[in-house]
């Protein structure tokens, strides 16, 4: 089976790779708002009641992490789509190559290529506004991601595979997309100082709340309990569920 995730695995990598305008373009809206809004937040971390401890950048970079690995997962089940529109799928399934290891090599160079884009964003945070966040830190927070981009990819093959229409995949992924961005707090933070009760309670129920305050925690490099807890068991729930979920679907669809 392993040889068949890095079978699959090259040829994603490789197709990446020969396109890596894909990278540039991925980057595009995270960068947007780090250079356009980080400015407008950064006066109000210092005099705004509400705010995670940190700098604007520090607050702001790891959300972005977030919303790289939630965007660019999501957005992958087009290219499965394409390969089962163009015949790839068939062809790959008179192989006998593992009907799991077709989906595990798809996901971990989409999850991959999402921890470059991070580790991008990361060095230009730090060349360009003096970034300050422990390795340790940075490097749990990749972890993360890695683990978001898994869990996210393996959802968005999962619903490509179930829905079968691009029009109708891309109408899903809007209807959720939107908000679970909103509510996340990826862009403000959702807390009792900022926002009004009723906003702060339905923000709770968002799952991505819990992993974008996680995140924020390790670039202050807050490993407490208090801080890592919920969102590293919501980020490893989400992860079992969605992987479970798109290694099911594959497997009874590919059989």
């Amino acid at each position: 089976m392993w040889r068949d995730v890095w079978l699959i695995f090259r040829r994603e990598a490789t197709l990446s790779l020969r396109n890596p305008a894909w990278i540039a373009i991925g980057l595009m809206q995270p960068l947007l708002y780090l250079f356009l809004f980080g400015p407008l937040i950064e006066p109000l971390v210092a005099t705004s009641p509400g705010f995670p401890p940190g700098t604007a950048w520090a607050i702001l970079t790891p959300a972005l992490i977030v919303q790289l690995a939630l965007f660019g997962s999501s957005f992958v089940g087009f290219g499965l789509l394409a390969d089962v529109r163009s015949g790839v799928i068939e062809r790959l399934r008179v192989t006998p190559a593992n009907r799991l290891a077709l989906l595990a090599g798809k996901v971990l160079a989409n999850a991959l290529q999402t921890v470059f884009q991070s580790v991008l964003l990361v060095v230009l945070t730090v060349a360009v506004f003096d970034l300050e966040a422990p390795p340790g830190g940075i490097l749990l927070c990749l972890a993360m991601s890695l683990l978001l981009a898994i869990s996210l990819t393996s959802a968005s093959y999962a619903l490509a595979m179930r829905i079968d229409d691009e029009r109708a995949f891309s109408g899903a992924l809007q209807a959720v997309l939107m908000p679970a961005l909103l509510l996340s707090g990826i862009l403000l933070p959702i807390t009792t100082g900022l926002a009004p009760d009723w906003l702060y309670a339905i923000s709770r129920a968002n799952p991505f709340t819990h992993i974008v305050e996680a995140g924020r925690a390790t670039f202050r490099g807050d490993f407490s309990v208090d801080a890592m807890f919920t969102g590293s068991v919501v980020l490893l729930g989400l992860t079992v569920v969605c992987v479970w979920w798109g290694a099911r679907t594959f497997n009874r669809e590919n059989a």
